[in-house]
């Protein structure tokens, strides 16, 4: 059974609290995971990578949608979490998310 969260009140407010490719760490419920924006278009995924752990909030987004984890520079499809380099990793938990005039909404 998942939970639904919405972030901002509106489309204006979702967007300005994410900017363009910017990586937020946001805990909703019991969850940590990370948020980012590319256009109009957010991903949410899990705050850990599943490598070694490192801290994907310090992570860079690349011109290809993927989530560079900033220790062992590891690579996920930010649309499926599917591992794209790497070895011995299992892919990233990514979760469902919309942009709508309500703001921005997750599911967990």
């Amino acid at each position: 059974m998942s939970k639904k969260f919405t972030l901002g009140s509106d489309r204006s407010s979702a967007l300005s609290l994410l900017p363009e490719k910017a990586i937020r760490k946001v805990q909703l419920g019991d969850d940590l995971i990370c948020l980012t924006r590319i256009g109009e278009k957010i991903f949410a995924f899990q705050h850990l990578c599943p490598h070694q752990s490192a801290s994907l909030v310090d992570g860079k987004i690349n011109s290809f949608d993927e989530i560079i984890c900033p220790l062992h520079h590891y690579r996920f499809d930010l649309h499926t979490g599917d591992l794209r380099s790497g070895d011995n990793c299992p892919d990233l938990k990514v979760y469902q998310s919309e942009l709508s005039d309500e703001g921005i909404t997750i599911f967990i």
